[in-house]
């Protein structure tokens, strides 16, 4: 069991999900890596004021968040699934946040394409875990909790993938919840895996209504990897601090949300024992429905069934 550290540079980048690419890294199951990151638009810096973009971007494979990968894991086979425990996770000093003007379907029914674009510029202080900003000379101050948006590997599929959309093999999920703490668990599309994350968030609320939580570098990212092959997913599932969670993904928020309680009937019945009626009609007392995230085309539901509440 190995911890490694990947070296910032523009070999541990790219833009897209592809098995096509030589690996960065190569782990094995219960290997640990650490690493740091630029924010989703491959910026970085002290501040705002001060962000740069250190690196050069390829046309077709870097059209997309700024990822760290891809990393080959050992012995991940097509169909079983991939454990990521994250262990820290430490942003940088500054974040972001946009809104209005551009033409997004939000946007759009809200009338707020009519608006020129705004970006707050949030101070962030990784010790104290808050974020600042300033809306017209008035200070707001937030309580930080940080994660990453896009966790994810490439489909079955030949070619380069975009990391703007969520899939059933992960992607651009932008769940708040995958905080420090949370095991994140993928069904695994091809051999070797080939995970890469990035897309760095200070905060975000359920919905990410803006198109953008507090977009920032990470400082530290630390994670576990192993595989579990007695169990079998169609869609993620996570273990948070807040408690368990099961996801949906669909253009349709329906769809999306059937995905998310299919996920969750598959799991009380893990954990109890239940049928899946039984599940459904004891869930609809302790389990919380959650629109994941709004504003990636492919929409996000995710189910969470809270530690403890059932005795």
């Amino acid at each position: 069991m190995a911890l490694h550290k990947i070296e910032f540079s523009q070999e541990s980048l790219i833009g897209s999900l592809t098995k096509e690419v030589t690996p960065i890294l190569s782990v094995s199951p219960g290997d640990s890596i650490r690493f740091e990151t630029l924010d989703a638009g491959w910026g970085t810096g002290r501040s705002n004021n001060e962000r740069v973009k250190p690196f050069s971007r390829r046309e077709k494979l870097d059209g997309g968040h700024a990822l760290i990968g891809p990393i080959y894991i050992e012995g991940a086979k097509k169909g079983t699934t991939l454990e990521i425990t994250f262990n820290d996770i430490i942003p940088g000093q500054y974040g972001f946040t946009a809104a209005g003007q551009y033409p997004n379907w939000q946007n759009q029914k809200l009338h707020l394409t009519e608006y020129k674009e705004i970006i707050l510029d949030w101070k962030l202080d990784n010790k104290s875990m808050a974020g600042v900003c300033e809306i017209g000379g008035n200070p707001f101050s937030v309580s930080l909790r940080p994660f990453m948006g896009v966790i994810g590997m490439p489909p079955d599929d030949v070619g380069i993938h975009s990391t703007w959309p969520p899939r059933y093999c992960g992607g651009n999920i932008d769940c708040k919840e995958l905080v420090k703490g949370s095991k994140l668990y993928l069904p695994i599309p091809v051999d070797g895996a080939y995970l890469a994350i990035g897309d760095g968030h200070a905060l975000q609320g359920d919905g990410e209504i803006s198109c953008q939580a507090i977009e920032c570098p990470m400082e530290v990212v630390d994670i576990t990897i192993n595989l579990i092959e007695k169990i079998q997913l169609s869609n993620p599932r996570a273990h948070t601090p807040a408690g368990w969670i099961t996801f949906g993904f669909h253009e349709d928020l329906n769809e999306a949300t059937v995905q998310a309680l299919d996920g969750m009937l598959a799991l009380m019945g893990e954990l109890y024992g239940l049928t899946r009626v039984e599940a459904m009609a004891l869930g609809s007392s302790v389990v919380d429905l959650r629109i994941t995230q709004i504003v990636n085309g492919v929409k996000g539901v995710h189910a969470c069934l809270p530690h403890g509440i059932l005795k």
